[in-house]
């Protein structure tokens, strides 16, 4: 794995994170943050690509991995949306003054609408992809209809969820209730920056039904929702990156004012 930075987020425990430098000083440009999954880390072929693809571009790309992710120190079993949440506000604030594009994929993109509501750094822009807004509520509902899960968190405070990527997830009690005081569907949320969604119809983990969900409680001026066919929930096709990345480069000209905003509506 390669070798990244370090930053200590709570006493005793440090993250890893990756900041590529902006090829100009100019600090009105925007950047971009990549906020990756759950149990995912920053290695993957999106954020590599992004990484890559952004650098043509000359802008600050910053990447970072969860505690109890990838090279970050911690037990993921210990995480929370609170605690991830936190983590990635202290990474935004890498950006200092420089407005930045946020490009979250799946719990990233739920970290980053939850970011957006709370006002922190100068976002000016959101890109999601198959955003898992409200995740720990769907969860729930799930442990619901199964028994056994609910007996091995009455049991254990953990449940070990099948996963189609690798081994079992561990979903525990505490990620569970503290999942509910970051509610954001039900009430919708106000979003002062453009918004554009990218969502693939095969996708079998947050069904696309979901990310028009989402689409449809942002209350925003400009938003896009795009359903992109035969993509499943990585959407890390080369293709499909190559569009999360036009989606962020057209809303860092947007932002420096270079085209205009086009919204559209849902592709279904």
């Amino acid at each position: 794995m390669p070798q990244f930075e370090m930053m200590e987020v709570r006493p005793g425990l440090r993250i890893a994170f990756d900041l590529r430098e902006a090829s100009t000083s100019d600090e009105k440009r925007p950047g971009f943050l990549w906020l990756g999954g759950f149990k995912s880390d920053m290695t993957g072929s999106k954020a590599e690509r992004l990484r890559e693809l952004s650098g043509r571009d000359g802008r600050l790309f910053i990447r970072f991995d969860y505690s109890g992710h990838g090279a970050s120190e911690g037990r993921f079993e210990d995480g929370t949306l609170s605690l991830w949440l936190a983590e990635a506000r202290q990474v935004l604030r890498l950006a200092q003054r420089r407005p930045m594009i946020l490009i979250g994929s799946s719990m990233g993109g739920f970290l980053a609408l939850l970011l957006a509501r709370e006002g922190s750094g100068t976002i000016a822009g959101l890109v999601l992809v198959a955003p898992a807004a409200d995740m720990t509520l769907n969860m729930e509902a799930e442990i619901a209809k199964h028994s056994d899960a609910q007996q091995a968190l009455a049991r254990d405070g953990v449940w070990l969820r099948p996963s189609r990527y690798g081994d079992p997830y561990p979903i525990t009690r505490n990620l569970l209730e503290d999942g509910r005081n970051h509610r954001l569907l039900a009430e919708g949320l106000d979003l002062a920056c453009p918004l554009r969604i990218l969502h693939g119809d095969h996708d079998p983990d947050v069904p696309w039904q979901h990310g028009l969900k989402t689409f449809q409680a942002i209350r925003a001026a400009d938003t896009h929702f795009t359903l992109i066919k035969g993509g499943d929930h990585r959407l890390s096709r080369d293709q499909d990156i190559i569009a999360i990345h036009r989606a962020a480069e057209e809303l860092a000209l947007l932002y420096e004012g270079k085209v205009e905003s086009s919204a559209v509506n849902p592709s279904r």
